[in-house]
């Protein structure tokens, strides 16, 4: 078996996990107390999903999944929720005193004390596979748990399981909507310090997953549950392989492989489509070329950035549900011929395909757009930095302040980066070449 174990850190990866494992459960028919009907028709003769749920002696199925979470609330609502006899009581794990918004609470003192007890946990879980095959961390960019503890955590992963992949879903601070202040400092130095040991990180915005429940789900006032329900889906789309039989599996290396062209260029931009509402649903044609051509519309990409401005390296495009590769084929020569697509020049082939027997469709596409999404993280760091604001809470919990300059950095290398990747080869057709 190829399993894979989900961590999930912080209130905006519990939450997410909570969404996440719900429909889990409903497309595998698992019912909330674990138990599987055996006269389900939804998995039938197929036990691919053991990749991420464990059996036990009882018949009772347990995800291979870790709750952390400095501050008990959140992780009580598991505890008490409608999915409590679902996971093992000990891989929820919550500490006393909350990080706070603080990176340095969550890497340097809060999280010191918790990361034993945790590792201890992910090794009892890694200890039950038979061909463990990597993580995925689901955690945010912005708080004090999400960026500190994780940073932590990926390092010591790193360390322990040196070759397993380690995928990260990580919800980015959007444009607008900001739920602290101290957000850009945050982000950044999680960046900085996951660079060297995270394999691809996806990042989702929360403005473009509002901006997509209002346009395509006629949502007026979506919710954090709305919101990670779609977050879910998309996180469930690209999992699918690893959970049911296909026609071409896509495994969590292939993901690696084929997205990632260069160590530090390992930031896909997620689309998922169609989203439509249970209304329209009936009323739509949906065919293949259909829903692929509204992967490429900025409108289903659940990060704010325009890839009309940036060149595509990489598309890895999951199909799920009744697809035929013959019309797979014919719509990717289309979408090869459009001219607002661009490919950077040195890739050409540029299309990874899944098929899966479960609908719907999700794409992540490697594209030099996303600089845009760094440049504006970057500019609000810096409009902070200037002025030192909030440095001190980050000092008086043992961090240096040369870490906050040495983590910009770092980022000015990754926008230049992808300015490089992103430039023509020929110096002969280089008139494009200033724009990012």
């Amino acid at each position: 078996m190829r399993e894979c174990l989900s961590i999930h850190i912080g209130q905006c990866g519990v939450q997410i996990g909570n969404a996440c494992w719900e429909l889990y459960c409903l497309e595998h028919g698992i019912q909330p107390d674990g138990q599987m009907p055996t006269d389900c028709t939804l998995g039938s003769g197929d036990d691919s999903f053991q990749t991420f749920f464990a059996e036990t002696g009882a018949g009772k199925y347990v995800p291979r999944t870790v709750f952390i979470d400095l501050e008990p609330t959140v992780i009580d609502e598991v505890r008490t929720g409608t999915y409590r006899q679902l996971f093992h009581p000990e891989t929820l794990i919550s500490g006393k005193e909350d990080a706070a918004n603080n990176y340095a609470r969550g890497r340097y003192t809060v999280g010191k004390e918790i990361i034993d007890l945790v590792l201890d946990r992910i090794r009892k879980l890694a200890d039950q596979c038979s061909g463990l095959l990597g993580f995925f961390v689901f955690h945010s960019f912005g708080g004090g748990t999400g960026s500190g503890f994780t940073s932590l955590l990926v390092e010591r992963l790193a360390v322990d399981y040196g070759k397993k992949s380690k995928l990260e879903f990580a919800v980015y601070p959007a444009p607008r909507i900001a739920t602290a202040v101290v957000e850009p400092y945050n982000s950044i130095l999680v960046t900085h310090s996951t660079f060297e040991n995270s394999d691809c990180c996806f990042c989702i915005d929360n403005e473009a997953v509002y901006d997509v429940c209002r346009r395509n789900l006629d949502l007026e006032k979506p919710t954090y549950t709305n919101v990670n329900r779609i977050m879910a889906q998309v996180i469930s789309s690209i999992t699918a392989s690893l959970r049911f039989d296909g026609a071409i599996n896509v495994d969590l290396t292939e993901f690696q492989t084929n997205l990632v062209p260069y160590p530090r260029i390992h930031f896909p931009l997620t689309t998922y489509a169609p989203i439509i509402s249970a209304e329209k649903a009936y009323h739509e044609q949906l065919t293949t070329s259909e829903v692929t051509s509204a992967l490429f519309e900025p409108g289903n990409q659940l990060v704010k950035c325009d890839p009309r401005h940036g060149k595509y390296m990489a598309c890895c495009i999951l199909y799920r549900g009744d697809v035929v590769p013959k019309d797979i084929n014919a719509t990717i020569s289309t979408l090869k011929a459009n001219r607002n697509i661009q490919f950077v020049d040195w890739c050409p082939t540029g299309f990874k395909i899944g098929i899966n027997y479960q609908p719907p469709t999700v794409m992540m596409a490697n594209t030099t757009a996303i600089a845009e999404a760094w440049a504006r993280l970057d500019h609000k760091f810096d409009l902070l930095y200037a002025k030192r604001a909030f440095v001190h809470h980050y000092v008086g919990e043992g961090m240096e302040e040369g870490e906050f300059s040495e983590a910009r950095e770092d980022l000015a290398m990754l926008e230049k980066d992808y300015e490089e990747v992103g430039a023509d080869t020929a110096p002969a057709e280089g008139e494009d070449e200033g724009e990012y």
